[in-house]
């Protein structure tokens, strides 16, 4: 494939040149390039630019205009070349290239269609109730430190015991992530753990410490911060997977509502096995 990075210098061409009060604002409709009377308009541009890495589209469109153009136009003139030449099979290929774009435009159609702040409260009511629903089941918020070694953590657990600060330890001991935050890992339920953790959190009391006790991971000493049973996560952190479930329940919806209404007919055993291939 053609690429569109050309070295080219940054142009004015449609958008008029950078201070010149006269400029107007074009259109989709302007035409910047012909080949051979076929116009490409500033829309082809504009719609050429989405289909770029996400770090090319973060470029000021005066740099990307010019190559993005001498692409179209590459294009273009490559596309009249073949024109009335396409096998059987390339002429399927585009058919099928088509098929794809129009039946992805209904079902993007769809899906954005149905995503509504009235559908998302919809969706986290019933998601609501289904969750208080369930059986109830604790959840824990811990923090710990966690060292290579068993001697280690031994030494931090007698500063420990001695009245040091564990958050203060963990920022200058611990050797993983959360380290930064004083250790702390925030609210977890049963089986998030290894179960050597987890174990170790059942049976403790709130601003109790313990271990040192070894995991996979390493050498951890553990203070539990508080306890509760599990409740249905606020709106926010669930609107991502509230609205991805609507928008596939919307594409279902619509893949079933277009076929039922659609004349179709199968003929399926009219194809032999040994069936040629499309030349």
């Amino acid at each position: 494939m053609v690429s569109f990075l050309r070295t080219l210098p940054a142009v004015a061409l449609v958008f008029g040149l950078a201070g010149t009060a006269t400029a107007q604002e074009p259109s989709p409709e302007t035409v910047v390039a012909s080949v051979n009377g076929v116009e490409i308009t500033l829309g082809h541009v504009l719609q050429a630019r989405t289909s770029l890495p996400e770090q090319f589209q973060q470029m000021p469109m005066e740099s990307l205009l010019e190559p993005l153009v001498n692409q179209l136009i590459d294009q273009t003139a490559l596309m009249q070349s073949v024109d009335g030449t396409l096998t059987t099979a390339e002429e399927v290929a585009l058919e099928n290239g088509r098929r794809d774009f129009m039946a992805n435009t209904a079902l993007t159609r769809a899906a954005e269609a149905a995503v509504s702040e009235e559908a998302i409260a919809e969706a986290y009511a019933a998601f609501v109730t289904e969750f208080d629903g369930r059986e109830p089941t604790p959840e824990f918020n811990a923090s710990h430190i966690i060292v290579a070694t068993e001697e280690e953590a031994q030494a931090l657990r007698t500063q420990l015991d001695e009245g040091a600060d564990f958050a203060e330890l963990a920022r200058a001991n611990s050797t993983d992530g959360a380290a930064a935050n004083g250790g702390s890992l925030g609210w977890f339920g049963l089986g998030a753990m290894v179960p050597e953790f987890e174990n170790a959190v059942i049976d403790m009391e709130v601003g109790e410490v313990a271990g040192p006790l070894q995991t996979q991971f390493g050498w951890h000493l553990v203070i539990l911060n508080d306890t509760r049973m599990s409740t249905a996560p606020e709106l926010e952190d669930v609107r991502d997977a509230l609205v991805q479930n609507i928008q596939r329940e919307a594409v279902e919806a619509e893949i079933a509502r277009v076929t039922e209404t659609a004349e179709i007919t199968r003929n399926l055993d009219a194809i032999a096995p040994e069936a040629p291939e499309a030349e």
